[in-house]
């Protein structure tokens, strides 16, 4: 059903198109990339896009200060932008909302303690934490996915927390306890279906923060390490050439695919505090609550 409603919204079906144009061409970038990213030709430095005066349609966002086309480096750090923005929205994911429906359905000592925790970790510079993390750990792909994807866990946690105080006292969950349904069962079949929409609106404002993130440790030298093309990399290579080669900046900082996580996750936003009482509702004699958007 939260399918649907973000399927009713002109905009939010917008911002999923050119979104799933980025995923296309992430995926696809060995295939419709002009050039290897990796492959140097100096003579060929510096060579302004097709539209410029001396662009040639060989390299249409013209070429680096190694002779690198920019469009190949481009779509492959793009590629490698979403992978990990997908996989550290997953890790967070995953032990967000683990912590927050446990927290949210058993309250008392594990609630506060699980709270505790989330209050600690909010408390701290997550820019800061994560260079000292990766500084010290070590820059790779899988270090900066875990430490990506645990600093951003609190939200799912309090989100999923909210949702399940309010539906534990609910007269559905009630009924299913007195027949003899386990906690686990509980949580499986009725918690965590009718948090789901607020799920999807975190995860897909995620991506869209954690790839900025990424974007900065990398511009930073703290990410995605060359020759392996990144976003944040290349604006920061691009940034010594302004003056004489501002193409190089200016395109990368258009492949950085925020604005259209942002415009699904808030089109989402909207229709599940919108539709809240006309969509998507469930009976309790189906064993789930209507699923509405808490904010």
């Amino acid at each position: 059903m939260t399918l649907l409603r973000l399927l009713r919204s002109k905009l939010a079906v917008a911002g999923l198109a050119l979104l799933v144009v980025a995923l296309v061409l992430a995926v696809a970038a060995p295939l419709v990339a002009p050039a290897d990213p990796n492959a140097q030709e100096l003579a060929q430095k510096l060579r302004p896009p097709i539209w410029a005066t001396g662009g040639t349609a060989m390299n249409p966002l013209g070429t680096d200060q190694l002779g690198r086309d920019v469009l190949s480096r481009m779509l492959f750090g793009l590629r490698v932008s979403l992978v990990v923005a997908l996989l550290a929205v997953l890790v967070s994911g995953v032990v967000g909302v683990t912590l927050g429906v446990l927290a949210g359905f058993y309250s008392g000592r594990t609630d506060a303690a699980i709270m505790r925790l989330v209050d600690v970790q909010l408390s701290m510079p997550v820019t800061l934490v994560a260079i000292a993390i990766i500084a010290a750990v070590g820059t790779s792909l899988v270090n900066l996915i875990l430490v990506l994807g645990l600093s951003q866990w609190p939200l799912y946690a309090r989100v999923v927390r909210g949702e399940a105080l309010a539906l534990r006292g609910r007269e559905f969950l009630i009924a299913a306890r007195a027949v003899g349904a386990s906690s686990r069962r509980l949580i499986l079949r009725h918690v965590l279906p009718n948090a789901f929409s607020s799920i999807v609106v975190v995860a897909t404002l995620g991506v869209a923060s954690v790839v900025v993130f990424e974007a900065g440790l990398s511009f930073l030298g703290l990410g995605v390490q060359p020759p392996q093309p990144s976003l944040g990399g290349m604006l920061s290579e691009g940034r010594e050439y302004l003056a004489t080669a501002w193409w190089l900046s200016v395109s990368r900082h258009r492949g950085v695919p925020v604005r259209r996580c942002d415009i699904v996750g808030g089109a989402a936003h909207a229709r599940c505090w919108r539709g809240s009482e006309s969509l998507g509702r469930r009976t309790a004699s189906d064993g789930v609550a209507p699923v509405t958007w808490r904010g």
